[in-house]
């Protein structure tokens, strides 16, 4: 290699953080475990008014973890769980794990398309989903591996009276109630708890290492998304870092805010996984909601919260902020996509903590940089290197690591980086030189050991936290009889970061529009993926050997022509 590997980051790091942490060695549920025999009565969630103390989830976990094991289930099988939050998401994450096997998260938003290519491509034997998603289930089961479903309904985990009343608003919603299950692969999810037998799970050794805890899929689920495979060590690494990254927080008694979703990688490791192993309290909404939220803040005096930008802008520009206190929140940590100066500085102000940005990826657990909480944090840079985690930037040209202001694709080495794709070895192998993980983000290190992306090698859009990718929705586009040729990009939008635009070229004598695009779309498509906006051409501008030059149609000066589909 050109050039001596050196640290500067270290420098900025406070006294109180280690530049090398030690990481323990054992399977992450350990920590449920531990946190219930230790301080068995201490809340562990708390949601929509219901709270479960230690004891009780890691009872309930276990339970379900002997359930699954008399349905089958075994070491290294795939568990997929297709809910939002709830107190059942963090129950079937932590039971799957305790029987050895591997938790697939699925996004409960999937069309039965999307579901079927990733339950297929996983292998998942089991799913635990939602009574409202279970038809989709039941339409994809016959094409999949699957041999067991289990189903839950929100409203099994609320107090009453709120119990009675949530299955009266789902029915005033038109959505779809499952009341009972007639066939021998369709199980109650509260039954299988209720009838566990903690008692004699059959014990599992887990090699922290090796043994794999997740399958985290990368975005899309055509054949071009990816599922990470993340080894308990890779968890448990990433959320000791986290920890050991808030030095300053009161651990144990921290009130964390879990609106990310834990099917994100995000939300499931600063959200979920840092709450069990700090031992604090997490406080579960089931989606973001601007007046719900503001409200959860105030009433559980939240005091740490993980969010994106999106969340960060609709909170700042809600019209009644300024009646709630939100003087209880402490720390709010940012990710998924870049956070705008003026949210940060303007978050800040209404609540009188810090808010931080950090940067990572699901091939990363997910972090790898962030800002310091307590300390100098320059304009518009992603942060430090954590703890243990070594970064460089590479040049294109050469493929060796360049100097500080120099741009180049960022790399990353560390604990929390993946064991590589599932079943593909040739996308591993290009994914690495040698152990350091190739980001696809473009970059550079200032020369104090900051770092910055300037652009994204991939053509992944984030619109509101979620990771969108073009080629999907074009694939879906270019199946309708009238799209003669179509390319998807990301535009800057105030709310969502980037929103999803289309630009279509239509066959001959093609009289499509908008609308008939849009009603196509969300047949294929969850609808955060579906695009907002269209712009129809004679033609797409194309380099020599015919590829569309995406980023000539980002950076076009000219007047937009397209219109914005109104409905989300």
């Amino acid at each position: 290699m050109g050039m001596t590997f050196k640290r500067p980051w270290l420098a900025h790091y406070p006294k109180s953080i280690p530049g090398r942490i030690n990481i323990e060695e054992k399977a992450l549920h350990m920590y449920l475990q531990e946190a219930a025999e230790d301080e068995p009565e201490k809340v562990a969630l708390e949601f929509m008014g219901t709270e479960m103390t230690y004891e009780e989830v890691y009872h309930q976990s276990l339970a379900l973890c002997e359930r699954l094991q008399s349905l089958g289930i075994e070491q290294g099988d795939r568990v997929a769980i297709m809910l939002p939050n709830c107190p059942q998401a963090v129950i079937s994450y932590y039971g799957t794990l305790m029987a050895g096997a591997v938790v697939v998260q699925t996004n409960p938003l999937y069309v039965e398309r999307e579901l079927e290519n990733q339950i297929v491509d996983s292998g998942a034997k089991l799913i635990i989903c939602l009574d409202m998603v279970y038809p989709r289930v039941m339409n994809i089961f016959g094409h999949t591996n699957l041999e067991h479903v289990i189903v839950t309904k929100v409203e099994e985990y609320l107090p009453f009276p709120k119990s009675m009343i949530y299955p009266l608003m789902k029915k005033r919603n038109h959505q779809m109630l499952v009341n009972t299950y007639h066939t021998d692969h369709t199980h109650s999810l509260n039954t299988l708890i209720k009838n566990g037998h903690p008692t004699q799970v059959n014990s599992v050794s887990v090699d922290p290492k090796r043994d794999l805890a997740l399958l985290q899929y990368t975005g899309g689920t055509t054949r071009s998304a990816k599922g990470c495979m993340l080894t308990h060590r890779n968890l448990v690494s990433n959320t000791a870092q986290a920890l050991t990254w808030m030095y300053k927080i009161d651990h144990g008694n921290e009130v964390i805010l879990c609106a990310l979703p834990f099917f994100h990688v995000y939300g499931m490791t600063v959200g979920m996984n840092f709450s069990i192993m700090d031992r604090s309290k997490m406080v579960i909404v089931p989606r973001f909601e601007r007046e719900q939220v503001l409200k959860t803040i105030q009433k559980q005096k939240v005091s740490i919260f993980p969010g994106t930008p999106t969340m960060y802008i609709g909170i700042i520009n809600d019209p009644h902020v300024h009646k709630y206190d939100l003087s209880s929140v402490n720390v709010s940590i940012s990710g998924s996509a870049p956070l705008p100066f003026d949210v940060q500085m303007r978050f800040e102000q209404l609540t009188g903590g810090k808010l931080v940005e950090g940067y990572g990826l699901t091939e990363a657990s997910p972090v790898s940089h962030f800002n310091l909480v307590w300390g100098y944090r320059p304009k518009g840079s992603i942060g430090l290197p954590w703890p243990n985690t070594d970064v460089k930037v590479i040049s294109q040209e050469t493929g060796e690591m360049v100097g500080p202001g120099e741009i180049g694709e960022i790399a990353i080495c560390g604990p929390q980086i993946m064991r590589g794709y599932w079943r593909r070895r040739e996308e591993t192998r290009a994914s690495f030189q040698e152990e350091w993980l190739l980001t696809g983000d473009m970059g550079y290190m200032d020369e104090e050991g900051f770092f910055y992306i300037v652009d994204r090698k991939k053509d992944m859009i984030i619109a509101g936290g979620f990771n969108i990718y073009p080629r999907e929705i074009e694939e879906v586009l270019f199946k309708h009889d009238d799209v003669q040729e179509v390319a998807v990009v990301g535009v800057p939008d105030l709310y969502r970061g980037e929103t999803v635009k289309a630009f279509v070229v239509l066959k001959e004598g093609a009289t499509v529009n908008e609308r008939e695009l849009d009603i196509y779309c969300r047949k294929y498509l969850a609808a955060y993926k579906v695009p907002k906006m269209y712009e129809f051409r004679e033609e797409l501008p194309k380099t020599t050997v015919g590829k569309v030059l995406k980023r000539e149609l980002t950076n076009e000066k000219k007047p937009i022509v397209s219109r914005e589909i109104s409905n989300d």
